[in-house]
């Protein structure tokens, strides 16, 4: 399978917090995203929501279902997603592996179905998420990497 390019990093530190996007940062199987609330691995805790993932080619469908220019789209961290891939279609399928960079390796858990703060943020984005995994993919961290806007990301397995 084809792979594509990281083109967007971001993170939150607390629940609701304010998104931060970066350009690179360090990402470990004890606590994801390194300064993002949702990584850490709490304790007898099997994690399944460390790191998510969107398509930026899904995040303009939807943006465009809502009848949005690119001059009035949101921006793409809006649907508070850590790594903003582009050029490749994420797996959707739990166990697929996806690799950024030289060492990152995330495995796919589940679907990251769009929630009620969707609508908050914009009324009708959460329905536009909703189609064939717009709203991105959740997984857990194989093995640990740093990784850059720009790196490569491709699917393992």
């Amino acid at each position: 399978m084809a792979g594509g390019r990281l083109t967007g990093i971001a993170r939150h530190d607390r629940p609701r917090g304010p998104m931060e996007t970066v350009r690179s940062v360090g990402v470990t199987r004890e606590f994801g995203v390194a300064g993002d609330a949702r990584g850490a691995v709490r304790a007898g805790k099997v994690p399944r929501r460390q790191v998510s993932l969107i398509e930026a080619e899904s995040w303009a469908a939807a943006m465009a279902q809502l009848g949005l220019s690119d001059e009035q789209a949101l921006p793409w961290f809006t649907r508070r997603a850590n790594l903003l891939v582009e050029g490749m279609r994420l797996p959707r399928e739990p166990g697929s592996v996806i690799a950024v960079g030289p060492s990152l390796r995330i495995e796919v858990t589940m679907e990251c179905d769009p929630c009620s703060r969707m609508d908050e943020i914009m009324p009708g984005l959460r329905m536009a998420l909703e189609p064939d995994w717009r709203g991105g993919v959740l997984g857990t961290v194989l093995s640990d990497g740093e990784i850059a806007v720009g790196d490569e990301v491709r699917i393992e397995q």
